[in-house]
């Protein structure tokens, strides 16, 4: 497994992550092969603790696998150093998480700002266009406080999109959220989708299931079922 150049952008081969616990050792991956190709929308379904999160922090380089290959983009990244994959991830990456993660003393705009700026110049009306095209024009200077969770978690969209990563990876995205907030958040990542952006979704949210082109089921760190939803 050189590179993706058959059409997968991401590639796992035989992933494997295992965590010391005492004398003991949990698997929490037990040899997980898939590719996902440019534009998909994967989401990754199974019980809790089935290996779900480990899974996407390891394409995420937010976590290191014990075994096994990953492939983004004909970057192999198990051959990287930690630095190395934090670069990566920045330029490649955008990450959405069922914790918000915003900074409680900085406006919803200076929040998108930062991750520019751990990535490369601060460009405000970029920001700005960003947090515009996920309904908060109006909501620019507020603080995370004076937002509701639904805006939270649309913030944080922003700040994954700001940088233009080629992938979308996010961690039960509408878990924090009443069915409103839910709804909202959810037809945002459809309109995504349909701009041709390749998302990752860990998720227990049905709707959220079914509405990508493909459902992968993880088990005890293994894939389960493998469903393609849509064809076309």
């Amino acid at each position: 497994m050189n590179d993706t150049s058959d059409g997968a952008l991401i590639r796992t081969k035989d992933l494997k992550k295992i965590y010391p616990m005492g004398l003991h050792k949990i698997e929490a991956l037990a040899g997980v092969t898939l590719d996902f190709t440019k534009g998909e929308f994967a989401g990754l379904v199974g019980p809790s603790g089935s290996g779900k999160t480990t899974l996407l922090n390891i394409i995420g380089c937010l976590d290191s696998p014990s075994g096994g290959r990953v492939v983004i983009d004909g970057t192999e990244l198990t051959g990287l150093g930690q630095s190395e994959l934090t670069t990566f991830r920045r330029e490649n990456i955008g990450l959405i998480f069922q914790q918000y993660h915003l900074v409680p003393y900085l406006t919803a705009l200076e929040n998108v700002m930062m991750a520019q700026y751990f990535h490369s110049l601060v460009d405000e009306g970029q920001a700005r266009a960003a947090l515009e095209r996920v309904g908060l024009g109006h909501r620019l200077d507020h603080l995370p406080a004076q937002l509701s969770g639904g805006e939270q978690q649309r913030v944080c969209i922003a700040r994954a999109l700001i940088n233009d990563p080629k992938i979308l990876l996010a961690d039960e995205p509408t878990g924090n959220l009443d069915q409103r907030n839910g709804r909202n958040v959810l037809e945002l990542m459809e309109a995504l989708h349909r701009e041709g952006h390749t998302a990752v979704v860990v998720t227990h949210n049905p709707d959220i299931a079914l509405m990508g082109d493909r459902t992968i089921e993880i088990v005890d760190g293994k894939v389960a079922k493998d469903t393609t939803m849509k064809e076309g």
